[in-house]
């Protein structure tokens, strides 16, 4: 049982995502340089971005990106979730649990993970009940996708997993 006497803070750690959790990200969203409709009905585009480099939504209009500016929306993107978990969560986190929640959020939305069970969970300290959660995240469009079924598989174990 992880309690939270169990979360020990690495120094190294910069406090942004790690290479595991851009990796999920990365490898689930995949990279696509014109705009198409995700399962959930959202423009999306590059690595999964729903904003553009000015913070506009993506369009079914917008021009294709390259690979190097899809990594310059994911960044973008990345830091504005990274800034919610750093606002809305309370608890301590290891390296790896504050990447298995980007990943997740990336994909959920902000708004979705401040109405979630999972971040009332971490809240109170809860880590392995929230850990339990992940699995809940894994229809789009009302549907269960398999994809989301393995993408949060694999969050879980990374948030479960010591630094």
């Amino acid at each position: 049982m992880i309690a939270t006497k169990d979360i020990t803070p690495n120094n190294s750690w910069d406090g942004h995502i790690n290479e595991a959790g851009l990796g999920i990200i990365k490898a689930f969203e995949g990279f696509a340089p014109t705009p198409y409709l995700c399962p959930a009905n959202r423009w999306t585009i590059g690595f999964g971005s729903t904003w553009d480099s000015k913070g506009r939504a993506v369009t079914g209009s917008h021009l294709p990106v390259t690979r190097d500016e899809a990594g310059r929306l994911l960044a973008r993107e990345v830091r504005h979730v990274e800034g919610a978990i750093n606002k809305l969560v309370k608890s301590e986190l290891t390296e790896n649990m504050f990447s298995a929640i980007a990943s997740l959020v990336y994909n959920i939305g902000t708004g979705n993970f401040q109405r979630s069970t999972l971040k009332m969970k971490l809240n109170r300290g809860e880590y392995e009940n929230a850990a339990d959660e992940f699995g809940k995240w894994r229809k789009a469009g009302g549907r269960i996708l398999k994809g989301l079924v393995r993408r949060r598989a694999q969050e879980r174990e990374l948030f479960l997993t010591d630094v």
